[in-house]
């Protein structure tokens, strides 16, 4: 068997993931703190438009930010300063569908580990004079660092496992758009058993290690 034609989609694939895990973690950063600790009436629909990916089709997901990174949308006028037409069928593009498809799983286990910060603890370091800033980056993120471990560790698997999404703004380029999840569909549609077998195995390996990374930071949270 040739595996030359598998290095292409995973290393494809592990860029995208490490590419929009890094850029879930300074997004969902301030987004996750003011959902869990500010006072807005507004929290409960950002909280919803930030879930939402979770309970829509990725296809429909797929189809809006298709619209959304083609030539007539946002998306086509920002590829405009460098000459492009769009930004869709792009590995930019890739980057922001999978950046809005994975932020529910990078801001929801955030959200409940800054919620779960007693208020007292942060009380004391008001009364010892620190600064919100400070009370923020010396004390909030330390202790919310079992949400960021959780977060980046199923943003990172939901993007490597992610396929309607991928396939509606990216379709089936090789070395630019054509990620694992796309390389399998491919594989099964040639009767390439033996390489889809390959890719799907190694699948299953990573996401049971995921599950098992997630529990084991998720009881080490749970200890006193």
């Amino acid at each position: 068997m040739d595996f030359s034609a598998l290095i292409s989609p995973i290393g494809l694939t592990l860029a995208l993931a490490l590419c929009v895990t890094v850029m879930l973690i300074g997004l969902a950063t301030p987004l996750a703190w003011w959902l869990a600790q500010g006072k807005s009436a507004g929290r409960d629909i950002v909280g919803a438009v930030v879930t939402l990916p979770l309970v829509l089709p990725p296809t429909v997901l797929g189809f809006y930010l298709l619209l959304a990174l083609g030539p007539n949308g946002p998306g086509g006028w920002l590829a405009g300063f460098w000459g492009a037409r769009t930004l869709a069928f792009s590995f930019a593009g890739l980057v922001i569908g999978g950046v809005v498809a994975s932020l529910p799983f990078m801001v929801q286990p955030l959200r409940n580990a800054f919620a779960a910060i007693e208020t007292e603890v942060l009380e004391v370091s008001d009364t010892l004079g620190a600064s919100r800033l400070q009370r923020f980056w010396r004390i909030a993120v330390p202790l919310a660092r079992p949400g960021y471990l959780v977060g980046a560790i199923m943003a990172f698997a939901h993007t490597m496992g992610e396929f309607g999404v991928v396939l509606m703004i990216g379709g089936n380029i090789p070395g630019q758009t054509k990620v694992l999840s796309i390389a399998i569909y491919d594989f099964v549609e040639r009767l390439q058993w033996e390489h889809a077998h390959v890719l799907a195995g190694g699948m299953v390996v990573f996401g049971f290690m995921v599950i098992f990374a997630t529990l084991v930071v998720g009881r080490g949270a749970d200890r006193p």
